[in-house]
């Protein structure tokens, strides 16, 4: 899903943006019936950061994708903490849609994210540690490495391993080396793990 895109596309007439454009107008034509109004008053809200609460509660009902578009390119442009943890409400959710384009709007926030990385690969659910693992992989954020050799360390879930492992293997460095020799030892009969973890270390080697 394009986030930056989204908000440039849309045209509009008198009639889609009649209603009033302040905070209360444009939050009342977000839950309007016609896609276009709640696309037009997304991009408007913008310029109200504290409207994050009604954008998030918009996005997790939301079934119009370009409508969705434009709320989490508003929500990446006003990028608070509240936005964030609207964003990570989102990974919890059951549509996988709205769940990938959450995360691909928390890669566009690295430091907004970063306080929150702690937390999320330390989540009871396993799915939400997979999905903040694939948040890093385009975080740029200079905790990478050590966000991953701490998922491979300690997290029991293969899976979760298993995409850390992946990153490992293009984001790692001689640090990682120790981390993914005892990551075989603690896997010694699942190939996959194996074979990802060999693959880190030769890349890693070949420097």
């Amino acid at each position: 899903m394009a986030l930056k895109k989204a908000a440039a596309q849309a045209t509009t007439t008198d009639d889609e943006r009649q209603r009033d454009r302040d905070l209360d107008g444009l939050v009342l034509a977000l839950a309007d019936a016609d896609p276009l109004a709640r696309r037009w008053a997304a991009r408007d809200l913008v310029a109200y950061p504290t409207a994050t609460t009604a954008l998030i509660a918009q996005l997790m009902v939301e079934s119009e994708p370009s409508v969705m578009e434009v709320i989490l390119t508003t929500l990446t442009r006003i990028g608070d903490e509240q936005a964030v943890i609207g964003l990570v409400q989102c990974l919890r959710s059951e549509d996988a849609m709205l769940r990938n384009a959450a995360i691909e709007a928390m890669k566009l926030l690295p430091d907004e994210v970063a306080p929150m990385m702690g937390r999320l690969l330390a989540d009871a659910d396993p799915d939400v540690r997979i999905f903040a693992v694939n948040v890093l992989e385009s975080l740029r954020h200079p905790q990478v490495e050590n966000w991953l050799l701490r998922v491979i360390t300690d997290d029991a879930h293969i899976n979760v391993c298993a995409t850390a492992v992946d990153l490992l293997g293009e984001v790692g460095s001689e640090v990682a080396v120790p981390a993914l020799r005892a990551l075989k030892q603690r896997f010694t009969e699942e190939p996959y793990i194996q074979f990802a973890a060999d693959l880190a270390l030769k890349r890693i080697a070949a420097g």
